[in-house]
């Protein structure tokens, strides 16, 4: 279990750290054209979400690589659910019902990997 358990922090590690990335690194008027939710908001949050991304994806690696605040990786897991919730109300607020599969499979992944890591195998 405890090796599913990393394949699923690596994978979704990986989703969130391109993602959040892309949205660090492209220029918002790029991003707009492929996504239309980033108009809906300011190049501000759009960094922020971001960086939250990025954040999520280091937390549900580094503590359990390093053995510091392990508990870190299930929170960041959490923390990850919470903003891919968030993706999923956008894209239902803007009526983009066929945008709606693109924030699913990080959902399912993070919230797999935090019930994983608060209550089935912690690290």
């Amino acid at each position: 279990m405890n090796v599913i358990l990393w394949i699923l922090q690596g994978v979704a590690a990986l989703l969130f750290l391109m993602a959040g990335g892309m949205k660090l690194t492209q220029p918002i008027d790029k991003l707009a054209g492929r996504m239309q939710w980033v108009k809906s908001f300011s190049p501000t949050q759009v960094r922020l979400i971001g960086t939250a991304e990025v954040a999520g994806a280091l937390g549900l690696i580094l503590p359990g690589v390093t053995g510091i605040l392990s508990l870190l990786t299930p929170i960041a897991a959490a923390c990850l659910v919470a903003l891919m919730l968030g993706a999923v109300f956008t894209h239902l607020r803007l009526h983009e019902m066929d945008q709606l599969s693109h924030p699913a499979l990080p959902l399912l992944l993070a919230l797999l990997v935090a019930v994983g890591r608060f209550w089935i195998l912690p690290l």
